[in-house]
């Protein structure tokens, strides 16, 4: 298993430096256990977004998950601060038989909905049954995630059983501990299966008080939450604000906090406009940025030409020229660098793209190039007029330049941008991709052919790929599953339909005295608040 260490939280402390204007000193995340927390105070942090929904279900963004988790539970969680280890949330304890065919939940007696009701294994099995088989008018974003689940059983209250009909690898990961499969009242869900669409009321340490569309979202302490002695602060007031205004407030302390991320510029606009106040948290992040080529165009349709374009990007010098001047920092193939998943250096390196003598890279990607009958090729690419889209528009092409590649950059709003990946409109498109857990069956189907992940960019038919992600997800076996994995990884980069430029690089910054928070490699785990103080 590889380093965990780049996925710990660090509390930094700020000192001046000469030439950078500042430097950080890194300590470790027992600094947060050495203090005692304190009950009391409203947390209020910035989200740059508003909710489309507020169903944790059908939802796949932070603008949802950031806002809404604290009012939720689910059956296990991933413990703050240890990433990734999981423990148990209204699940205080589980098995899974040898076979991987039986999973096993005892849930907490005693616990409560906001409104006062019981929640027993009947809540568990009617929210799971609604992300399995979703009802007219429900939008289920995970039901894939339950396709191996055979039947759900409820032989007592406090017992929930899932019968599977064939080996799911990544089922306590992807299914249990997921933060986005919160359990909802089973009363509630009966009378109306769309109610958590536009309504809030869970088992959180936290219940729902208003939402105000544009300005803000607020939650009060739930006093019979089920995890005693906590929450300790007494509500939390999420802002809605743009990344600009949110640096300000933050200078200003108009708002504690924003739990997504900054990029370097702002990282230390922030530290030097709030000194010894500032936090910084930073470590990998589980999010890549793409490109994806569209193989129903000539020439994208050949992989040689796919191939070559991979070729010629100079990823190792991309890391540290970008790294200082965005989120784009880690070197790594289809899993997260430094995760359990992900190749070795030495792996990645014999890798189509990611060797580091680019001299030879480049000569291998002109005769690709001249060999697919493109040595004089001209592109499109679509990019997204967001940060750090542009930029690593910018340096792709200089990188295509060097091989005799004369590239039209068009930088589209969002909603131009999706409706061209939506119509097939586009040459290559700078992409990107992020969940929540550093798993195999979560974090590949981006990869995967439109019939087994329609809403990727590039519509292509690859069974051999199809199969490997497949194989790794059905077994139990971890030294074959990564085999699997690094054998997917190959096939990624030598099709080259879509491959990784680099993954983004985590930057936190909050006020001191927000406490308790511990940051992990995604933006959508350690929402609930519930762990969080103020000093």
């Amino acid at each position: 298993m590889t380093d965990l260490s780049a996925f710990r939280p660090s509390r930094r402390a700020v000192l001046q430096s000469g030439a950078a204007g500042m430097a950080l000193m890194a300590a470790g995340p027992q600094a947060f256990a050495q203090e005692t927390p304190k009950r009391g105070g409203i947390l209020s942090f910035a989200i740059a977004a508003e909710p489309p929904t507020y169903d944790l279900h059908g939802s796949q963004t932070f603008a949802v998950m950031q806002r809404v988790a604290p009012h939720y539970s689910t059956l296990l969680r991933y413990k703050g601060g240890a990433y990734p280890e999981i423990v148990g949330d209204l699940a205080e304890s589980w098995t899974s038989a040898p076979d991987g065919l039986t999973h096993t939940f005892k849930l907490r007696s005693g616990v409560l909905f906001h409104d006062g009701t019981p929640m027993t294994s009947a809540d568990v099995k009617a929210s799971y049954e609604r992300i399995r088989n979703p009802p007219k008018g429900v939008v289920s974003s995970r039901q894939a995630s339950l396709g191996k689940v055979g039947s759900i059983e409820t032989p007592d209250p406090q017992t929930v059983v899932f019968k599977m009909s064939a080996v799911s690898s990544s089922f306590i990961d992807e299914v249990a501990a997921s933060p986005w499969n919160a359990i909802y009242s089973a009363a509630r869900l009966e009378k109306d299966p769309a109610w958590p669409i536009r309504n809030v009321m869970g088992t959180g340490p936290f219940e729902f008080v208003e939402h105000v569309a544009g300005s803000h979202w607020v939650g009060k302490r739930f006093e019979k939450y089920f995890r005693q002695g906590y929450p300790f602060l007494d509500g939390f007031r999420a802002i809605t604000m743009s990344p600009a205004a949110t640096v300000n407030a933050l200078v200003g302390k108009q708002i504690q906090a924003e739990f997504r991320g900054f990029s370097p510029a702002e990282r230390d606009r922030l530290i030097k406009g709030m000194g010894a106040d500032a936090k910084v948290q930073e470590g990998g992040w589980l999010l890549h940025q793409d490109i994806s080529f569209n193989p129903k165009r000539k020439p994208f349709d050949d992989p040689r030409v796919r191939r070559a374009l991979s070729l010629a990007i100079d990823r190792w010098s991309a890391s540290r020229s970008l790294g200082r001047i965005s989120v784009l920092r880690d070197i790594g193939g289809v899993m997260m660098p430094g995760g359990q998943w992900a190749a070795t250096e030495a792996e990645l390196e014999k890798l189509p793209g990611f060797g580091k003598d680019m001299a030879a890279n480049r000569a291998e990607a002109k005769r690709l190039l001249k060999e697919a009958g493109a040595e004089n090729l001209k592109i499109q690419l679509l990019n997204r007029a967001i940060e750090p889209y542009i930029t690593a528009g910018i340096y792709l092409i200089d990188q295509w330049r060097q091989i005799g590649v004369t590239v039209e950059n068009h930088d589209a709003e969002t909603a131009a941008w999706y409706a061209s990946i939506g119509g097939d409109n586009f040459d290559v498109v700078m992409d990107s991709y992020t969940d929540y857990t550093d798993d195999p069956t979560t974090g590949l189907p981006k990869f995967l052919s439109a019939e087994k992940w329609p809403i990727a960019a590039p519509k292509f038919n690859d069974p051999e790929l199809d199969d490997l992600y497949a194989r790794q997800g059905a077994t139990n076996d971890k030294a074959e599953r990564r085999k699997l994995v690094r054998a997917f990884e190959a096939r990624t980069m030598e099709q080259a339909y879509t491959v990784p430029i680099l993954w983004w690089r985590r930057i936190v910054v909050m006020q001191d005295a927000v406490k308790g928070w511990t940051m992990s490699p995604t933006h959508m785990l350690y929402q609930d608040l519930a762990e969080v103080w103020l000093a």
